[in-house]
């Protein structure tokens, strides 16, 4: 995709509008695609010369805006290109919200995680399943992790103590009494 300069843009719109050339003429003249000549003029009859100025930064909009202009468009009895004009968006790109919230509802028009997914180790996937738990199935768990390390250790106690019985106490352990 070829990007004009707003010089250019604004240039061969005012010729449009001073001469009585037509936009087929015109566009032979400079070498321009017809149509992208017919869209320049047409924006600029919109929305002023400030359709002819290229963005430099990346816009995000909110779905409630969305949902606006999507309304707007449907009850209204304007054209895309006059919708898009006003809202200052793109025709496509409320063609595409358009096309999107027909088929797929409003989830559609809400933002979406952009590149790969992140592969995540074991134990962040632990992490994930606890805090997705509610408290009270969490506390249950607690509980019987507890109970089971209560169980290891009295299992443990009762070792030692028959191992003292059968084996008895140490011989050091005679001799300092």
């Amino acid at each position: 995709m070829v990007k004009y300069s707003s010089e250019l843009k604004a240039e061969v719109v005012s010729e449009y509008l001073q001469g009585d050339i037509s936009i087929s003429l015109l566009s032979k003249k400079r070498n321009l695609p017809r149509i992208q000549v017919g869209r320049w003029i047409q924006n600029f009859r919109l929305s002023g010369a400030d359709a002819l100025k290229r963005r430099r930064v990346k816009r995000s909009f909110s779905v409630e805006f969305k949902v606006d202009v999507i309304n707007y468009y449907q009850t209204h009895d304007e054209t895309l290109a006059e919708v898009s004009a006003k809202f200052d968006v793109n025709s496509c790109q409320i063609s595409l919200w358009r096309t999107a919230f027909n088929q797929y509802g409003i989830e559609a028009l809400k933002p979406h995680p952009k590149g790969r997914k992140t592969k995540v180790k074991h134990n962040k996937k632990k992490l994930r399943k606890l805090v997705n738990k509610n408290e009270i199935d969490q506390l249950r768990e607690e509980l019987t992790k507890k109970n089971q390390e209560l169980y290891d250790a009295k299992l443990e106690n009762e070792i030692l103590k028959k191992s003292m019985t059968l084996f008895g106490t140490p011989k050091d352990e005679r001799k300092h009494k």
